[in-house]
């Protein structure tokens, strides 16, 4: 399969959100809103669930399913009250020792007026810098698109997961292609180009696991599910110094040079 099929099957109708996610592999979801600074952003969901019988802090970038819903959720694309809303939530686990789980699926952060004259910029670097030095396990798992900062801004964590068809780009073939070509009918090519497969993203050493979708979506959750169980329980074994310092040279790592 190509790159730019992989796109087109991470940006699918009918291709299971944060939402289906959140409650096929967890039970109890309780939302919580707001960012305690401006709104309620609806692009971001986040709370508080159950992990067999732990409770775990869940984060999830929601598009939405029908038309309605993708608009109140602005297609996925949150403003910066929506990555603070999450921040909050992150905060919270880390003071009552929860662990954080993060589902990420967007084309990117809001890039309108009113997101950058609120800060989008200032949310999206807290994130990361927050996420780096959280003292609680951390799993990010890209499930559709995963696009710029918008994505990187819940994806800093112990490991990161995709989906088969879930991609993972510093920006879209689109915008790509705009940029190299000045023409955006030559995503396919930039698709090519931008290292955005599972396949590439695993091996330039960006994620830790890819997750095969070929035996349907309630397959996939019960897999989801139990690496989630045994992932925490590995992590829950390493000290608090352990856990941050093994964070940050995995993040040292990326990029560098590679035998």
């Amino acid at each position: 399969m190509t790159a730019y099929e992989r796109v087109c099957n991470a940006r699918a109708k009918g291709r299971p959100t944060s939402l289906s996610f959140i409650n096929a592999i967890f039970k109890g979801f309780i939302e919580m809103h707001g960012d305690r600074r401006f709104a309620d952003d609806g692009a971001i969901v986040a709370g508080i669930a159950w992990l067999e019988d732990k409770p775990v802090t869940v984060i999830g970038i929601e598009k939405g399913v029908t038309t309605k819903e993708k608009v109140q959720r602005n297609f996925g694309s949150a403003h910066p009250e929506g990555y603070r809303k999450a921040l909050r939530q992150m905060k919270l686990a880390e003071k009552f020792n929860r662990p954080i789980v993060c589902f990420v699926d967007t084309s990117g952060a809001a890039c309108d007026m009113e997101a950058e004259m609120r800060g989008q910029a200032q949310a999206i670097a807290e994130n990361l810098m927050e996420m780096m030095t959280l003292k609680v396990p951390i799993v990010s798992i890209l499930i559709g698109e995963g696009g710029s900062g918008g994505a990187l801004a819940l994806a800093v964590a112990d490991e990161v997961w995709m989906l088969e068809n879930a991609v993972y780009s510093v920006l879209s073939p689109e915008g790509a292609a705009s940029i190299i070509w000045k023409d955006s009918k030559k995503a396919k090519e930039a698709s090519e180009c931008l290292k955005l497969t599972a396949e590439d993203q695993k091996e330039l050493g960006c994620i830790e696991r890819i997750f095969e979708e070929s035996d349907g979506f309630e397959s996939l959750c019960t897999r989801m599910n139990m690496a989630l169980v045994e992932v925490f329980r590995q992590l829950r074994q390493r000290s608090v110094p352990e856990l941050l310092e093994r964070r940050y040279q995995k993040y040292r790592r990326i990029g560098g040079a590679r035998s």
